[in-house]
């Protein structure tokens, strides 16, 4: 039996797929509770507020919010995610004292009579 195949056969032609690894998701992107942020080996990157990590150290986003990635220095770089609400609260806040404002300008203006 010949230990050698036939002319022009190759014994190395397999590979594995691709993993598809690396960040999914950057800082500013508003995302919805359960995507997937970043896919990774090991934790380069850790979980932060509102951020969970996966058996296979992938990162995902535990509410609906805004992605931000912030280094600790010594500690690593994490993810965080913000909540909406806690943004858009801030520019209702905000919407409700430019109105509070034009009301009290139209208040205070005496009506002019002809």
């Amino acid at each position: 039996m010949a230990h050698k195949k036939g002319q022009g056969s190759s014994r190395n032609g397999r590979d594995s797929n691709a993993q598809r690894l690396g960040c999914k998701k950057f800082a500013g992107e508003t995302v919805t509770g359960g995507s997937i942020l970043v896919r990774q080996r090991g934790t380069p990157l850790k979980p932060g507020k509102n951020v969970g990590r996966a058996k296979d150290d992938s990162l995902y986003a535990k509410i609906d919010g805004k992605v931000d990635y912030h280094d600790k220095g010594r500690l690593g770089r994490f993810i965080s995610v913000t909540a909406l609400t806690t943004l858009t609260a801030a520019a209702a806040v905000t919407a409700v004292a430019a109105v509070a404002a034009v009301a009290a300008v139209t208040v205070a203006e005496p009506p002019t009579s002809s």
